[in-house]
């Protein structure tokens, strides 16, 4: 943080040049420093000469698409993701996030909607480690000093999104939290209406936790307001 606003290196891969350059001049204005990117490939070589602390992610570009490049980037990164999508398309927002995005931002866009979603993202990711504090239930342990989650010993790779719902969900076990405030917490916006991110990315821990050896603690669902980490008997 900089007098109250936020530093950081920013990827946007898109093939709209023009929307490229609207973007970083736009950004520029608040200490957000973008390189930008017009295919899959070239941002996908960009990314890994350098260290961003984010990326803008176009889902439709010709040859490798977006999904193709955050499938990569996944293998190997957690940096935070936000994908552009197409007004309306809820396949390829809810495949960006089963993929592992953080969030999405329909086109077109206000770019002071852009520019929140950054900011609420990267106060996230670059918030000083709190103080040595372990959460625990059953076979998961969560470190909130090195944001580093085990299960049965097994470390998982979670973006920053999915370990702020299993931090939420850790921290009141066996007690229902609402999706509004688990949408404030893990991805720093209030919940839209038909709003599915906060379920896509709860999939995406369930699934994490059973891979990572959890055979006891569930999440459960209680529809129409929100989820509970439910230990394990």
């Amino acid at each position: 943080m900089d007098n109250g606003r936020t530093t950081a290196d920013i990827l946007m891969i898109d093939d709209d040049r023009d929307l490229g350059a609207m973007v970083s001049d736009y950004l520029a204005g608040d200490h957000l420093k973008v390189t930008v990117a017009n295919s899959g490939e070239s941002g996908l070589i960009a990314f890994k000469a350098n260290n961003f602390d984010l990326l803008i992610l176009d889902i439709m570009m010709p040859g490798m698409s977006g999904l193709d490049v955050l499938k990569s980037i996944r293998q190997t990164s957690n940096v935070p993701v936000i994908m552009l999508t197409a007004r309306g398309d809820d396949v390829d927002r809810i495949i960006g996030l089963e993929f592992g995005a953080d969030d999405y931002l329909p086109k077109p866009f206000n770019p002071r909607e852009l520019i929140a979603r950054i900011k609420a993202i990267l106060r996230r990711s670059q918030q000083q480690p709190e103080e040595d504090k372990v959460l625990e239930l059953g076979q998961i342990t969560l470190d909130t000093r090195t944001r580093k989650a085990m299960v049965s010993n097994n470390e998982l790779r979670l973006t920053g999104t999915e370990y702020e719902i299993l931090k939420c969900l850790l921290e009141t076990p066996g007690k229902v939290v609402n999706k509004e405030y688990l949408s404030e917490r893990a991805l720093g916006r209030r919940l839209l209406p038909y709003d599915r991110s906060v379920d896509t990315h709860i999939s995406n821990l369930r699934g994490k936790l059973e891979k990572g050896g959890n055979q006891n603690e569930t999440i459960q669902n209680q529809r129409g307001i929100g989820y509970l980490l439910v230990p394990g008997t």
